[in-house]
């Protein structure tokens, strides 16, 4: 879901949010789209989404946030709403080792169910909980880096790097379907150059008839 649109924004990016169940996934939707938080939140049912439209580089980017349930039994429903996303930001909680060691998992998942050009970031949560600390930053900058992903620990609590992340992953999505929208004008333009071949073949021709003429 990433095309164009000409009244009030320029783009429509989708974007999937995934991880497993209580890492904070609703409050950083919730924080990033209305800065909100809400130390009660239910374990999300289904999906759920919201959107917030922004600022890129000088073009107005609507991002559609799609919040996927973590929990096991809903996996099967959740995959089908992988399609049309240009964005993934995997959640782990920084406190709980498990999350952290699920991530292999979720990445199979979304590289399987998603488009392979989809930007993807890796958020540790709940910095805020340093003190219980079960996954090091450099652990988690690691993977990231073996894996080829963007890596950020967030506190949807304390809003920290929640904008950030966001921004990032919609950053880059701009600058994929930018090349992207530059290869094609490329193409477009590199397909009237045939046409000069004609008239260089018809120069030749001319040529092959001056050289006639001079052999005569």
């Amino acid at each position: 879901m990433a095309h164009r649109v000409d009244h009030e924004y320029d783009y429509l990016f989708k974007i999937v949010l995934i991880g497993d169940s209580g890492v904070g996934k609703t409050n950083i939707l919730s924080r990033f789209t209305r800065n909100e938080f809400c130390l009660e939140s239910k374990s999300t049912i289904g999906v759920e989404f919201a959107t917030r439209t922004l600022q890129v580089e000088g073009k107005t980017v609507k991002a559609q946030i799609w919040d996927t349930a973590g929990q096991e039994r809903y996996r099967a429903i959740t995959s089908a709403y992988y399609r049309g996303a240009v964005g993934a930001l995997m959640v782990y909680d920084i406190t709980k080792r498990q999350t952290f060691d699920n991530v292999q998992r979720w990445l199979r998942e979304l590289r399987d169910h998603a488009d392979s050009n989809i930007v993807i970031m890796m958020a540790g949560n709940k910095s805020d909980l340093n003190h219980l600390r079960a996954v090091t930053e450099e652990d988690g900058q690691a993977l990231a880096e073996r894996e080829g992903l963007s890596f950020l620990e967030t506190s949807a609590l304390e809003a920290t790097n929640i904008e950030k992340a966001f921004q990032t992953i919609l950053t880059e999505i701009y600058h994929i379907i930018s090349k992207k929208a530059l290869a094609a004008q490329e193409a477009a333009a590199s397909t009237a150059i045939p046409g000069q071949g004609t008239t260089i073949n018809v120069t030749d021709t001319s040529g092959n008839t001056k050289r006639g003429c001079c052999s005569t």
